[in-house]
């Protein structure tokens, strides 16, 4: 569990980083430089991937943290009292 959870944080990371990327390479893209429209695209294709990859390895740490838990007890009669033996 604990690899899922620091690959959950590097993807994160890593997306926020190509996030701030993506921004920065707007700017220079709208000031004139016709190679910014390209680093855009590419940073913004890498940081829909890491975001994919973040909730689908927060979906596998999620379930396995379920399979690790105690099943839950035996349901009771309604009213909330034991049954008479």
């Amino acid at each position: 569990m604990l690899f899922l959870a620091l690959g959950i944080t590097a993807s994160m990371v890593a997306w926020g980083y190509l996030v701030y990327l993506a921004i920065d390479f707007g700017t220079s893209a709208r000031d004139g430089d016709s190679r910014g429209w390209l680093y855009l695209a590419v940073a913004t294709i890498g940081a829909i991937a890491c975001l994919f990859l973040a909730l689908t390895l927060g979906t596998r740490l999620f379930a396995r943290y379920r399979a690790a838990s105690a099943p839950p007890g035996p349901p009771r009669p309604p009213g909330g009292r034991r049954a008479a033996r």
